[in-house]
């Protein structure tokens, strides 16, 4: 079964245990559960291929992340993240710039998101300039009923106070504009974590997004 209770349970251990000697002590068991979550991940790749072409040759291994911190620049020196994480798409899996799939598996809170996160200033002002111009598009995907079940608001974090220079002070749609990220997402609850039909309903959530996604690469493609 592709349900993640056995994942969870794991990283909850490890947040209360982030040291190397316990996790050498329980590598077999990290094996095994991260093993169990490239399995979901390959099978997710293999259900948004269904509907978005650009995921058919996405390798798994390219997609997700490690599970080592990079501590060289951080004040935080525990050497593992306490959470896992894939990030789905094209060019480059989870290096990659353009819009793409991402699952969040974490005790404190589950969630599958689309669009793109951090993009560099290049595109961000290009995807920018693209809501600004195409703002009636991007309206009605956000409309769209399947999408407006699963995806309310875009991600807010880091946000600018004010519309950013060189946009129009009046459109109509201004928080959109002070956007860091241009993704959307989904949180997870513990009915859908451990449901049998786990990645078909993660799929379904993710076509509903794959729109978004459409309409933001067409802008990254022309920039990278």
């Amino acid at each position: 079964l592709m349900h993640t209770e056995d994942i969870i349970n794991f990283l909850r251990e490890l947040n209360e245990n982030n040291n190397r000697e316990w996790f050498a002590q329980n590598k077999s068991r990290y094996e095994r559960v991260r093993s169990k979550f490239e399995e979901i991940s390959r099978l997710l790749i293999a259900e948004i291929s269904v509907f978005d072409n650009d995921i058919k040759n996405v390798d798994v291994k390219d997609c997700v992340f490690r599970i080592y911190r990079d501590i060289r620049f951080s004040t935080d020196k525990t050497p593992y993240k306490t959470h896992f994480g894939v990030y789905i798409a094209s060019a480059g899996g989870r290096k990659s710039q353009r819009g793409g799939y991402y699952l969040h598996l974490d005790p404190a809170g589950c969630f599958i998101a689309v669009g793109v996160w951090c993009p560099p200033p290049n595109i961000l002002k290009a995807l920018r300039q693209s809501v600004c111009d195409n703002i009636d598009e991007l309206n009605e995907i956000r409309n769209e009923a399947s999408f407006s079940t699963y995806f309310k608001t875009f991600f807010e974090e880091d946000k600018l106070k004010k519309v950013p220079a060189g946009f129009p002070r009046d459109f109509p749609e201004p928080e959109l504009l002070k956007l860091k990220h241009y993704m959307v997402e989904h949180k997870l609850n513990d009915y859908i974590l451990n449901a049998p039909d786990l990645v078909s309903r993660l799929g379904e959530i993710a076509r509903a997004g794959y729109p978004l996604n459409k309409f933001l690469n067409y802008t990254v493609d022309e920039v990278i």
